[in-house]
């Protein structure tokens, strides 16, 4: 019997900027919220650039306190070519570290978990690679004002 083994490679490092919330409030499923992305960066390997603005991520406060994240956004590598990249996440903590995370307070990434599930799609030739590829980001808040995310590719 052949043995299966998940395998993985660092795809890169980004860290996107947010502006303020704007919080919709209680709908049927939870609280709605709104998080505009507003710019950034992305490092990796084999890839590199800025996040754009106009990005959103639509957050879904349930009521049990998991926060279901679905972000949008467009990237721009360095060499000026455009990739949309797309994920839905989730963020589970305690309701002490919700509360310290919804204050704006910087909470060691250990203590609650944050992983999202980034798709690419791309027309570029040289980046189109990455419309065939499976990811998963881990990610951290900071503060306020930004995210950072580790995004591995699985092989």
């Amino acid at each position: 019997m052949v043995e299966l083994e998940l395998k993985y490679e660092l795809l890169c490092e980004l860290t996107a900027l947010v502006g303020d919330s704007q919080e919709i409030g209680k709908v049927p499923r939870g609280t709605r919220i709104i998080v505009p992305v507003i710019g950034g960066e992305f490092e990796g390997h084999k890839i590199k650039g800025k996040i754009l603005p106009f990005g959103a991520d639509w957050i879904l406060v349930r009521p049990d306190g998991l926060e279901e994240l679905d972000i949008r956004a467009t990237i721009q590598t360095d060499d000026g070519e455009l990739i949309y990249i797309y994920y839905r996440g989730i963020i589970r903590a305690s309701p002490e570290v919700n509360d310290k995370l919804d204050k704006g307070e910087n909470v060691d990434p250990s203590e609650y978990y944050f992983r999202t599930t980034p798709i690419f799609e791309t027309s570029s030739q040289k980046y189109g690679w990455l419309n065939n590829v499976i990811c998963i980001g881990v990610g951290k808040l900071i503060g306020r004002s930004a995210v950072h995310y580790k995004i591995y590719q699985i092989l």
